[in-house]
């Protein structure tokens, strides 16, 4: 929980007690931790005295949020407040939004708003004069035009108050099973950390034998040309291959990153863009891993590495 405690300066009051005014002590949730996923699928039916009304949502990945609505006429006043309810909620994702109206027929009866269809089909009938081969219009088309049914004996307002509630309940749905797949991504994303950690360790307790390894060799190759070696010179020679493959610095930053890795995991924000800019990072380090190799220890963790950021990076794309 995160108090703040905001104390305003009000001296210019006319109030005598008015001196100083510590305001509340304001408390916000600092909520659960959380690696959503943006795909998930969240259907949901609820039944009233007048029938029911089922909520369809669909959710994939995408750079922002994008929300969709197919709603009946007799919804399509709500449409603003439906986004609204799924902003505040939702921070990415393309997400399509189905509602669908059911009615009893015992407390519903259903009239055609014959003057609206008449227009109708006077405007279909210009156009097909217009038309060489006009297909027939079916009674049945025309009873799915917009704003030819009407249902009666319906509460308007208790409607819309019925569909948002619907749609409500239906995006905490979403929510649950996009957390419930982030949870998953979340421990895939740990074990391939848990490999990085691997390689490092492998990669650190071998690059002493491997600067020894490349010592010898260097002295081996100066010993083949019979010339006489000047230990000084050699000494700062090795000093130069030396720094020039020293990978502790890169090591160090990878660990580094792994941990921050973990952090945002446990983070309760949207974390998607963050780890995407990490696992760049990470992809920084182990290409400059594989470029400083001079054995074939360190290219292979540098392949193992690229092979284990891609896979958390696919992965990553479908966390909010």
């Amino acid at each position: 929980m995160i108090q703040i405690k905001i104390r305003a300066n009000c001296s210019k009051s006319n109030h005598p007690m008015a001196a100083f005014v510590t305001m509340a002590s304001i408390k916000f949730p600092t909520g659960e931790p959380m690696a959503r996923s943006m795909t998930a699928f969240a259907r949901n039916t609820i039944d009233f005295s007048w029938g029911s009304i089922t909520c369809e949502l669909r959710s994939v990945n995408h750079r922002f949020l994008e929300t969709g609505f197919r709603v009946p006429d007799t919804l399509r006043q709500i449409e603003m407040p439906l986004r609204e309810i799924a902003r505040k909620k939702l921070t990415r994702g393309k997400v399509d939004c189905s509602l669908q109206l059911a009615f009893n027929n015992s407390d519903a009866s259903i009239e055609a708003d014959l003057h609206l269809a008449k227009r109708y089909i006077a405007i279909a009938e210009e156009l097909a004069g217009a038309l060489k081969n006009p297909a027939p219009i079916s009674p049945l088309d025309i009873l799915r035009w917009p704003g030819i049914l009407k249902e009666q004996n319906i509460d308007t307002d208790a409607l819309l108050q019925a569909a948002t509630e619907t749609f409500d309940a239906t995006v905490d749905q979403l929510l649950e099973g996009r957390q419930r797949e982030g949870d998953k991504l979340a421990d895939m994303i740990e074990q391939r950390l848990t490999g990085i950690e691997a390689q490092v360790v492998i990669v650190r307790d071998n690059l002493p034998t491997i600067l020894q390894d490349q010592r010898l060799r260097l002295q081996q190759k100066l010993s083949d040309l019979k010339e006489q070696l000047d230990s000084d010179r050699l000494e700062q020679e090795m000093v130069i291959i030396a720094n020039r493959s020293d990978v502790d610095e890169e090591l160090d930053r990878l660990q580094a990153h792994i941990s921050e890795i973990r952090r945002v995991l446990k983070s309760n924000d949207s974390i998607g863009r963050r780890l995407d800019f990490l696992m760049q990072e990470l992809n920084r380090e182990a290409n400059t891993l594989g470029s400083k190799s001079i054995a074939g220890v360190t290219t292979q963790a540098s392949v193992e590495l690229k092979v284990l950021i891609e896979q958390m990076r696919e992965q990553i794309q479908n966390i909010e």
